[in-house]
């Protein structure tokens, strides 16, 4: 059964999509400026049949899913590192800290230069969008392991890899997952956006194409399907992080 906080997000999704539509119909806002959602619905249905951009979607599906896998895998291996280096922690958290404070897509020119103007450079902005979130979710989880299970590990005479692989990691789960949900939201970002600047494919692509072609029916339809992709994977990531918090006590 849904919970109420579940229904209330429907129930101010479908508000929205029918003020839009209202809006749109009776010409309040411009068709120039935005076209009516059930014809975003429409746009997008045709996308799907047609299959005309299938190639983009893929590009930027595989290219979204390998930088969230290498955001996720570098940031959990460095903020564990950072985490058994207490020093190396304190002189890097404050870069930490400000790094989102200077946009990484400054470095497209330099990113273009080391890997061309394709998937790689991509790849590596989505990666340099979201592996900080997972290091500093990473060390937020391993920060929060009580004293009291790590006492228990020594007491059962557990070995380092057998207390990380047994105590550390189960208990720091929900932060992981945490910084598994926001490294992956900060990739979409990443990579879309890159998209508009560095690639000549995309679902970024298309829907820059469309805004400068004045196309509103591509442009909002491949919207509406980056949309409700981001919100499949966000909604599924956000359960399964409720459930583990639920499990250890976090919230």
């Amino acid at each position: 059964m849904p919970t109420r906080a579940t229904v209330i997000r429907i129930l101010v999704v479908l508000a929205a999509f029918a003020l839009l539509e209202a809006l749109c119909q009776a010409s309040i806002i411009n068709r120039m400026t935005m076209i009516p959602p059930t014809e975003m619905v429409g746009a997008l249905a045709q996308i799907l049949q047609s299959g005309k951009f299938n190639a983009d979607i893929a590009f930027t599906i595989v290219n979204t899913a390998l930088a969230a896998v290498l955001a996720v895998v570098g940031g959990f291996v460095t903020g564990a590192a950072l985490h058994a280096l207490p020093r190396l922690r304190r002189a890097v958290e404050p870069l930490l800290s400000a790094y989102y404070a200077v946009p990484v897509f400054v470095f497209y020119p330099l990113l273009i230069v080391a890997f061309g103007v394709g998937r790689g450079a991509l790849i590596a902005m989505g990666v340099l969008v979201g592996i900080v979130a997972m290091i500093v979710n990473t060390l937020s989880g391993l920060d929060h392991v009580t004293p009291v299970l790590m006492r228990s590990a020594a007491v059962l005479g557990l070995g380092r890899m057998r207390t990380l692989l047994l105590i550390r990691l189960p208990a720091a789960a929900p932060h992981l997952l945490t910084g598994v949900k926001l490294a992956v939201a900060y990739t979409v970002i990443g990579i879309v956006a890159g998209e508009f600047i560095l690639s000549t494919a995309g679902m970024g692509k298309r829907i820059a194409f469309g805004y400068q072609d004045f196309d509103n029916r591509t442009m909002y339809g491949m919207l509406l399907l980056l949309l409700v992709l981001v919100t499949v994977v966000n909604v599924g990531l956000a359960s399964w992080e409720k459930r583990l918090h639920r499990r250890f006590g976090t919230q």
